[in-house]
């Protein structure tokens, strides 16, 4: 995993994802998924181009259940997009890059001078 990535757990999350002063997509994943792991690599491109204006975290739901459950997952891997602390959108399934970097160009659009 890339150092530009964060690992959410059950302890840390509200003060990495919650607590940002940045927007945050949360990787909600499991070793075993396979569309979890093509996701992971677009994620990074992702963390790589968005360093400084966003950030990428990934919760493995195997090992941060109280996370995952109170987030309501279902289904992996899901993406959700936090901003100000809050859940602004969620992508479910296996995506392409430019979902995730619409959905942070949408957020960042909103709070970004032009």
């Amino acid at each position: 995993m890339s150092e530009l990535i964060e690992t959410g757990t059950d302890a840390n999350f509200d003060e990495i994802v919650r607590g940002s002063d940045v927007p945050v997509l949360v990787d909600f994943w499991a070793p075993w998924c396979g569309p979890c792991r093509m996701v992971g690599p677009v994620l990074e491109e992702v963390a790589a181009e968005y360093a400084g204006k966003a950030k990428v975290v990934k919760v493995n739901v195997d090992e941060n259940t109280v996370v995952a459950g109170s987030m309501g997952i279902r289904s992996i891997p899901t993406v959700a997009l936090f901003h100000n602390g809050k859940l602004t959108d969620t992508l479910v399934g296996a995506r392409p890059k430019q979902d995730f970097t619409a959905a942070l160009d949408e957020t960042l659009a909103g709070i970004l001078p032009n």
